[in-house]
């Protein structure tokens, strides 16, 4: 018996069902054709009972989470709410959008920060592995953000950033960097960047002479803001949740 077998435990079929990943029966053909791994072992056989509690299982390579205590958030956080779960001088915060649907459920904080004037794609979740890794600089999970600067910005200056770009505190680099508008002395630029500094991409922008307008980020790693309306809260899908453990490695 290997170290994932557990005699007493459930059928990996039946756990992978009850996670929503496929019906019992093509749950069963993801086993047979090798696509279904147990504490790194890849299982073949249908008979493999597991113990839901501790097994680390993956379908593909993506993770699948087991626990049905842990939950997963997507705010879009509107311009002057601060990044933190209460205020006690009463100004606006992120906890007050889990007030009356997540306030109960322990341990839900907020995953890294965004300064108040910035708008976008927070994550919320109370599973602190998961978040640690997200805000852990080793995993470089990359965050994508989108700013009206003032002025025209040069041609040159995404490679420029993308080679790196000295700030008192060291050189930064970004990963991609396009403009998408130019107008009326603004530029409207995306860049994706998985340095944590507290306000980089606001320092940096302004450091090449491009102040900030307006910022917004819509992706942290594969989860993508979308269309989600300003100032609502939502639950993060099994595939956006699949895909936040493949970019920790989890």
């Amino acid at each position: 018996m290997t170290s994932s077998e557990h005699p007493d435990g459930v059928r990996l079929q039946k756990v992978l069902s009850q996670a929503g990943v496929a019906s019992r029966r093509a749950a069963e053909d993801l086993i047979v054709a090798g696509r279904v791994a147990v504490d790194g072992e890849v299982v073949t056989e249908l008979g493999r009972r597991v113990d839901p509690d501790s097994a680390i299982i993956h379908v593909d390579g993506t993770r699948v989470n087991l626990r049905d205590d842990l939950i997963y958030l997507a705010l879009n956080k509107p311009k002057g709410v601060h990044s933190t779960m209460s205020d006690d001088r009463g100004r606006p915060c992120v906890g007050d959008y889990l007030r009356g649907r997540y306030e109960e459920t322990p341990g839900v904080v907020h995953v890294g920060r965004l300064d108040e004037n910035t708008e976008g794609l927070l994550l919320l979740t109370n599973d602190g592995d998961l978040g640690h890794r997200l805000m852990h600089p080793s995993y470089r999970v990359l965050k994508t953000y989108l700013a009206e600067v003032d002025g025209l910005v040069p041609r040159g200056l995404g490679k420029e950033l993308r080679k790196g770009w000295e700030l008192p505190d060291g050189i930064v680099k970004v990963d991609q960097f396009r403009v998408k508008d130019m107008h009326s002395g603004k530029s409207l630029v995306e860049l994706v960047i998985h340095e944590g500094k507290k306000h980089i991409v606001r320092r940096l922008l302004k450091d090449t002479g491009h102040p900030v307008l307006k910022l917004v980020r819509t992706a942290v790693g594969d989860v993508q803001l979308g269309n989600q309306r300003v100032g609502s809260i939502r639950r993060l899908t099994k595939t956006e949740v699949g895909a936040l453990y493949r970019n920790v490695e989890l």
